[in-house]
């Protein structure tokens, strides 16, 4: 197969690709046209008002401008995924909220950025394909283009699991100092939920991403709902083994009747040694990770140092 047939062949599948996303963004308006139908029936049915995609009654968005219309947009995208699949709302919710988002329509707007990072996706490979086909682009434009559909289908997801990684360390480091505070309420006569509460207060500037879960559990104990409930809402927001354990020990001392002083302390003097075993363990694997750099960075310039001036003594001898 020469050139010609591969530039023949290359610019069909572009031109397919163009037609499919052509009826693939016109079954989507299609649909769209579809649901909102059905909506507005199920509320001139219901006799309620008729109410925008944006929040409001009059349609407008949560945001103003040139904003407004683009999440109005993404909400909408997000609304079609979240139709196709209404099992997987409840679990992204959950993922979305340890990685820090909290708002109700999360979950619509994380699956409209991840198809709206598709679709750029694929409109940047369709008109990266002439340039490849013809041999101006070369490796660049395939580079270009891999990176474009790499971004687009994991980007997100990676985004997602940086913030979450990043409050479970924040989790971790301020779970001892929150079960320290704990003990000495509960030792000091203050029940566990005014307890909760008197902790949230000082723990709000050194973790502030913990204080908030914190002030979820304080809400939700307020409302009435169970302590076993709340805590276990609130291990599941944290993500985290220990808030898992806590609550697991904390509906055993509620079940069996144990002090939840003596209970709590054990626990406490149990996450201080987790602690300082995880701290232990990233001081021994500190000589391990600055192996590469003092082979690839200090060795190659301490030799540079010690060789250039005996290189420079035997060039100018043997030039003589």
């Amino acid at each position: 197969m020469n050139l010609p047939q591969i530039q023949t062949l290359i610019s069909a599948i572009g031109a397919v690709l163009v037609l499919a996303g052509v009826g693939g963004v016109a079954w989507m308006a299609a649909a769209e046209l579809r649901l909102r139908a059905i909506r507005r029936g199920r509320m001139q049915s219901a006799g309620g008002p008729q109410v925008g995609y944006g929040g409001g009654a009059n349609g407008k968005g949560l945001g103003s401008g040139i904003s407004g219309p683009l999440l109005d947009g993404v909400r909408k995208l997000g609304q079609q995924a979240a139709v196709r699949d209404p099992a997987q709302i409840s679990v992204l919710r959950n993922r979305l909220m340890q990685a820090g988002f909290y708002n109700r329509e999360a979950p619509t707007i994380y699956l409209g950025v991840r198809a709206a990072a598709l679709v750029v996706a694929t409109i940047g490979v369709i008109v990266l394909l002439p340039m490849i086909a013809g041999g101006k682009g070369g490796m660049g434009g395939i580079a270009v283009a891999g990176f474009l559909a790499g971004a687009a289908i994991l980007g997100p997801d990676q985004v997602l699991k940086m913030r979450k990684s990043t409050r479970e360390r924040e989790y971790s480091d301020g779970f001892p100092d929150l079960l320290d505070l704990l003990v000495a309420s509960v030792e000091a006569g203050l029940s566990l939920d005014a307890a909760v509460t008197r902790v949230t207060e000082e723990l709000a500037r050194r973790y502030p991403n913990l204080t908030v879960h914190l002030r979820f559990l304080v809400l939700e104990l307020r409302a009435g709902k169970s302590r076993k409930d709340a805590w276990s809402a609130f291990a599941d927001r944290l993500g985290i083994d220990d808030a898992r354990q806590l609550a697991t020990m904390l509906r055993q001392a509620e079940e069996m009747g144990t002090s939840l002083g003596d209970t709590l302390t054990v626990f406490s003097q149990d996450m201080r040694a987790k602690r300082m075993l995880r701290a232990e363990e990233k001081a021994l694997a500190l000589s391990a990770k600055l192996t590469v750099p003092l082979i690839l960075f200090i060795f190659p310039c301490l030799l540079g140092a010690l060789m250039l001036p005996a290189a420079a003594r035997l060039m100018h001898v043997f030039s003589k």
